[in-house]
């Protein structure tokens, strides 16, 4: 696991605020424009940290995405732009410290599961989330992690 850095925000804060902008600028559905996104070039850019070189706003990322499916008024549910900016957050989190593809998180965890934890889990430090998120699914890709943190809970108790 890779702990986040000046880069990764950036790359979150970006992606957080192209997600939050999508629910004007765009005719879509937000989990269509969220799969759209996640299985993007732009994504891909954003992946292999290509992106940083680039001069992109959020609002370029959505012309973007645009070009690249081309334009469409498919579905209908639009989510708050506070739930778009913290799935966003915490997906492009999620790719940079875990070291996943953008399409890989998204197969981990789909948006309206996201959306769902909105509300639970968007006062937790990202880091935090991810961790609850992956324990619930029964996921764990940081095994050495997990080992120390089951083995700290072990002396505590018995300490007690």
């Amino acid at each position: 696991m890779k702990k986040i850095d000046k880069d990764g925000l950036l790359l979150c804060e970006l992606q957080a605020k192209a997600f939050e902008e999508s629910a004007d600028c765009t005719d879509i559905s937000s989990e269509i424009f969220i799969r759209r996104f996640m299985n993007s070039k732009v994504a891909c850019l954003m992946d292999n940290g290509d992106f940083l070189q680039m001069n992109l706003q959020a609002k370029d990322v959505i012309e973007r995405i645009e070009e690249e499916y081309g334009y469409s008024q498919y579905g209908s549910v639009k989510y708050a732009k506070d739930e778009l900016y913290w799935i966003g957050y915490i997906y492009r989190y999620y790719s940079y410290t875990y070291e996943m593809s953008s399409v890989q998180v998204y197969k981990v965890v789909k948006p309206k599961e996201l959306r769902g934890l909105f509300l639970p889990y968007h006062t937790m430090d990202p880091a935090q989330a991810i961790e609850r998120i992956l324990e619930a699914k029964n996921l764990i890709f940081d095994e050495r992690a997990e080992l120390q943190r089951q083995f700290e809970i072990f002396k505590r108790i018995r300490e007690q």
